[in-house]
């Protein structure tokens, strides 16, 4: 649902109700993940997706449903053979979809309302609801902030709501959206509770060190991707936003120095364009040392040995070397700063999804590579919940 703050908050902004269908569970290969939303308001207005359009159609109408009935009901869609005209995943994969009507008076909409709000303006939050147990808790939901506050509640035993908040701000503090089980009484005893837990957090960091025709490349890249993109060159003459207009920051800086003093975290990643060793040796001997998502640099297989020698010579580890991702980028056979933005942006991916970089074709290695599962053989329909 926070993947659609932006218009949601819009909608609840101009008083619309709605209803939002969210991804709360996928098996095999499904084609959207967890916190994947698609939202119907009165007057028949649909945003967002969760499947691509294999089975929109049918959470079209459940949405249309809830907003008339006011009842939150948990739906499962799986792959169909037998039947060419069923609704199903042509993917094969099973989806698990919560569908919450948000209407003037649905217990949860003043919650939403602010956990839209904190999502659209870039505040970290979390939305805490349960998809697995009784009917009277469902619907319900737990804001909850990144001091660990929450608003709300999930009804149900005292205990539950204190325990919910932790587990959300423990995915809240990874930037995650992701499940937990805990027990009907906040304890790990009572009736089990599925819970999904919807995180909302500052785009993740792409800094960019080096200023030159493919780092332009990589900054568009790195924003289609999400990134928080900033371009840093201790020389002014090239480091200017007519050079990189899609550019969130331009720092005219040395970058170790830029890195010394900026925030990062384990979701930043950082690119060395540079390929000069004064720049390149003091930058990499503090990156390689932090603990960020990922460090490459660019530069010739000749010139990732002499820069490996001046890093051992300076102190650098060869656990800390096995980190730099050099030359930079997956093997694409990139000439263009184009084509080499697509290889670098293809590793980044590769790096934060656990993926092996080989083809698709010929290889049995799964398409999808996180998120929670669950079992291919459940595909009976849950049905109504409330």
């Amino acid at each position: 649902m926070l993947d659609i703050a932006d218009e949601l908050n819009r909608w609840v902004g101009q008083g619309r109700d709605f209803a939002v269908a969210t991804v709360v569970a996928v098996g095999g290969s499904a084609p959207r993940r967890p916190g994947a939303a698609l939202a119907v308001d009165s007057d028949g207005t649909a945003i967002g997706s969760v499947s691509g359009g294999c089975v929109e159609g049918a959470v079209y109408e459940l949405c249309r449903q809830a907003l008339e009935d006011g009842r939150t009901v948990l739906e499962r869609f799986g792959y169909s053979d037998d039947d060419a005209f069923a609704v199903g995943l042509t993917c094969g994969g099973i989806i698990d979809i919560l569908v919450t009507p948000v209407r003037a008076d649905s217990p949860a909409r003043d919650v939403l309302a602010a956990a839209l709000a904190a999502a659209a303006q870039g505040r970290p939050a979390a939305v805490a609801r349960i998809t697995d147990g009784p009917g009277e808790l469902m619907g319900r939901a737990l804001l909850v902030r990144a001091d660990g506050s929450y608003e709300g509640t999930l009804g149900g035993h005292p205990e539950l709501d204190r325990t919910a908040a932790g587990e959300a701000r423990a995915l809240l503090d990874a930037g995650r959206t992701g499940t937990a089980a805990i027990g009907e009484d906040g304890s790990c005893c009572g009736r089990p509770l599925t819970l999904l837990v919807e995180s909302s957090v500052p785009a993740p960091r792409m800094i960019v060190f080096g200023a030159i025709d493919f780092a332009s490349a990589l900054v568009r890249a790195g924003k289609f991707l999400g990134y928080h993109v900033t371009v840093c060159d201790a020389r002014p003459v090239f480091a200017t936003k007519q050079r990189f207009p899609d550019a969130d920051e331009i720092v005219v800086e040395w970058p170790h120095r830029y890195l010394e003093s900026t925030d990062v975290d384990g979701r930043t990643v950082l690119c060395v364009l540079t390929h000069d060793a004064k720049f390149d040796v003091p930058l990499l001997e503090r990156a390689l040392r932090l603990p960020v998502a990922y460090v490459g640099a660019m530069g010739s297989r000749r010139t990732h040995e002499d820069r490996n020698a001046r890093l051992r010579e300076a102190g650098v580890g060869e656990l800390e070397l096995a980190r730099l991702r050099s030359p930079i980028g997956l093997d694409l056979g990139a000439r263009t700063p184009e084509e080499t933005a697509l290889s670098i942006a293809a590793e980044i991916v590769a790096v934060r999804r656990g993926g092996s970089g080989v083809p698709l074709a010929g290889s049995r290695a799964p398409i999808h590579h996180d998120g929670p599962r669950i079992p291919v053989q459940a595909v009976q329909a849950v049905g109504s919940v409330a």
